[in-house]
């Protein structure tokens, strides 16, 4: 111990920071106290327990009244720190007296009898600041040695109350350590560390403080030209579990084979990515050309009756004018329907305001709807008064989805006298637009699965199982709407036909 230094008075370390600790003789675990003058917010760190409780409170007494502390802080829950914490109370006798400290360690303290409330440093932002200014920086520090164990570091003076971290064990104790201190520090942290990885978790954030003085809880006080040496010696500590040697091996066996499998991982996640940029490409072809079957269609029809009436001479220049009209319809909405593949994810898309019932007639126009079969009736209920904020092509190819699955049906059940209503009304917060048949309606066992990806009852000549899936999407994930069906009934409860209920949020 130096000799310049009285420890039976208490010992200023740093501008207003005093040890208050004792001095015990032939003990090689030394405990220390800390008292920081902050006038009637004074704040003293880990008090100890009831051996240096007598000597802690005359040394505090030397420099203040005790009713002057304010803040109690623990480190940890160890009775070492904490034990004489009830009895300093009673002399503090403060209603409003708080003992600092972590939300896991206040349910372990109680345990103490400790009256006082508690401030939690994980539900205070990890800092304490007084009324005067005076400001202190919590850091947890997990497992070292507690679950709730952190340091405090004071910003001004710099200096690090760092608890358990930095202790160390003497025979001949020191004041101040020197550069054989981490010799004295080695055996402490080896045996109450957990492990090397949880203990330079702990250094990793004091590493990055600018730090002038370590005032530990145990051993010696440490100075700024030994701390960063002591870190880096720290670091490559064996501690805790690490020390023996069966586990230590194992754990080494054990990181070898987890770094063996980051590598599989790695190359297994490439080999998913160029697979899943492959999928994507061709879902991007099927969605493109499930869009493209309708309007190809009907431009394929056009043409057949183009050549057919041309070679019976019987061609007029208006239904030339008509067909021609029709085909540059359908190919100018399949080259839009290529845009909209191609910006599907593009998160910068033009939006503007649209009257949903422009988007309506644009999708009969495209299916045919009518005029390519005189068995069906198309009741509107719709106005110009409703619109909807995105993009009028990506709800086209919606009703488009459902129109040509309600005229594929029509062909294939050949069904006659078909009544379809399209209707636009207002439902709470939301636009709403119904597209109902009176064409049977959907098996009930496939009525859940008709927006999964690649499910249809069709032929695979005229369906793939992706237009509701691709209507769907659009609606959930790019208008924040919603897109439903479900089956209609008629007075004797026998099936009619099915409904189409695409709900967007009214804007307005």
């Amino acid at each position: 111990m130096s000799k310049l230094l009285d420890t039976s008075e208490a010992i200023l370390i740093a501008p207003n920071i005093y040890w208050v600790g004792m001095h015990l003789k032939n003990d090689p675990f030394q405990c220390h106290p800390y008292l920081i003058k902050n006038g009637d917010e004074s704040i003293l760190i880990d008090p100890g327990s009831m051996i240096e409780f007598d000597e802690t409170v005359r040394k505090v007494k030397t420099l203040m009244d005790m009713k002057d502390i304010k803040y109690i802080i623990l480190h940890h829950q160890d009775p070492d720190l904490a034990a004489a914490v009830p009895e300093i109370e009673k002399l503090i006798n403060r209603d409003d007296l708080l003992i600092v400290t972590h939300s896991r360690m206040s349910l372990l303290v109680k345990h103490y009898l400790i009256k006082s409330n508690y401030y939690e440093i994980d539900k205070m932002d990890h800092k304490l600041v007084t009324s005067s200014g005076f400001r202190l920086d919590f850091l947890t520090t997990p497992y070292c040695h507690s679950p709730g164990a952190f340091v405090s570091y004071e910003p001004t003076s710099k200096t690090l109350f760092s608890g358990d971290i930095f202790g160390g064990i003497e025979e001949s104790w020191d004041f101040y350590a020197d550069e054989t201190y981490f010799l004295k520090a080695k055996l402490f942290h080896q045996e109450y560390m957990p492990s090397k990885d949880i203990f330079n978790y702990a250094l990793a954030k004091i590493e990055k403080l600018d730090i002038e003085l370590i005032a530990p809880q145990h051993g010696s006080i440490i100075e700024k030209k030994y701390i960063n040496k002591l870190i880096q010696d720290m670091r490559e500590l064996d501690c805790g579990l690490y020390i023996e040697e069966k586990y230590n091996r194992e754990l080494i066996d054990t990181i070898k084979e987890l770094q063996q499998k980051e590598i599989a991982l790695k190359e297994r996640d490439l080999l998913i990515f160029e697979q899943s940029k492959r999928a994507e490409i061709g879902e991007m072809i099927g969605n493109i050309a499930h869009q493209w079957r309708q309007p190809l269609a009907i431009v394929n029809t056009s043409i057949a009756i183009l050549q057919e009436k041309n070679r019976a001479s019987s061609l007029s220049k208006e239904e030339l004018f008509e067909k021609l009209e029709k085909i540059e319809k359908r190919i100018i909405y399949m080259s839009e329907t290529i845009e909209d593949f191609m910006s599907y994810y593009s998160p910068d898309k033009e939006k503007s305001w649209f009257k949903i019932c422009d988007a309506i007639e644009r999708s009969l126009d495209i299916t045919n709807l009518q005029k390519s079969n005189t068995h069906v009736k198309v009741n509107l209920l719709i106005t110009n008064e409703y619109k909807i904020f995105g993009l009028i092509n990506e709800l086209v190819q919606v009703l488009v989805s459902i129109i040509s699955n309600i005229n594929d049906i029509i062909k294939i059940k050949n069904l006659t006298d078909v009544k379809i209503t399209i209707s636009i009304y207002k439902d709470d917060n939301y636009i709403v637009i119904s597209i109902a048949d009176n064409c049977g309606g959907i098996e009930d066992i496939n009525l859940k699965k008709i927006f999964d990806p690649y499910f249809t009852t069709k032929h695979k000549s005229i369906g793939t199982g992706l237009g509701l899936h691709i209507a769907k999407m659009i609606v959930e994930d790019n208008m924040q709407g919603y897109l439903s069906a479900k089956n209609l009934y008629n007075e004797k409860n026998e099936k009619i036909g099915a409904e189409f209920t695409i709900k967007v949020k009214n804007e307005d």
